[in-house]
């Protein structure tokens, strides 16, 4: 079984990432300004030059989850790579530390093709990715710097889904699901779920007794009831994570 692809359009991803790559250059720019200040008794080791490190690993990170929030909502693969690209080169146009160079190699190992891995099956797991190597070399005005860090951003969505015969076809549908970011718990933006009748997708209801629990700590709880003549009963959950990171997972529902 496999859902219908119902994945946003790419435009709201698109608005993160030009958001992201602003505050990013934002955050270089503060830390060039306290560079400047504190030239004439900066070190190598210096605070100063650690931060601006730290703006260049947070921007990483924040062009990353842009990128993966506009490739989960319709987006090319291709977006990675070439946001990474002009995030070097922003970082590179940063001249008044010396000359930095920023480099990276996107994950091309499976599960990940040019960084990217979706998986959104059938097997109550969903998982969007990205997953890139980073470089970064400083020189010049009296400093050095080298730094090498890796990058992985990923959305996981884990279903666990039971009915029960209520009378005739019809159900009493539970599922069970768990969003997290970077394997820890994650709230979720915006749920949506829909169980299959035969060849067709549906979208439970206040007509179906739809309800969904809330915990608090990343796990939610759906419950509903449908007339399903298959005694297989298959549902799709799509999930879109605080930073617009869209994810999907299916599964088959236990009966008890």
């Amino acid at each position: 079984m496999k859902a219908k692809n119902m994945k946003r359009k790419g435009s709201s991803g698109q608005v993160i990432l030009i958001a992201v790559l602003a505050m990013a250059l934002i955050l270089l720019s503060t830390q060039v300004y306290v560079f400047e200040v504190q030239m004439p008794t900066i070190e190598t080791g210096s605070n100063s030059l650690n931060d601006h490190i730290f703006a260049i690993k947070l921007g990483s990170r924040n062009v990353a989850i842009g990128s993966l929030a506009n490739i989960s909502s319709g987006g090319a693969y291709t977006v990675f790579t070439s946001n990474l690209e002009r995030w070097a080169s922003l970082v590179g146009d940063e001249s008044q530390f010396g000359k930095g160079i920023l480099n990276n190699t996107v994950e091309g190992s499976y599960p990940y093709s040019s960084g990217v891995w979706l998986y959104w099956e059938n097997s109550g797991f969903g998982v969007s990715s990205v997953f890139a190597n980073f470089t970064f070399e400083l020189s010049g005005r009296g400093v050095a710097a080298n730094s090498s860090y890796n990058l992985n951003v990923t959305t996981t969505l884990l279903v666990q889904d039971t009915y029960q015969v209520i009378l005739g076809d019809e159900k009493q549908i539970n599922v069970t699901f768990n969003l997290l970011n970077e394997g820890k718990p994650a709230l979720a933006e915006q749920i949506t779920l829909y169980y299959r009748v035969f060849d067709s997708w549906f979208a439970p209801n206040a007509s179906n007794n739809y309800v969904v629990t809330d915990y608090g700590n990343g796990t939610y709880r759906a419950s509903f009831r449908a007339s399903i003549p298959s005694p297989n009963v298959e549902v799709s959950v799509h999930v879109v994570d605080r930073r617009e990171i869209f994810v999907q997972a299916n599964a088959t529902c236990s009966q008890i």
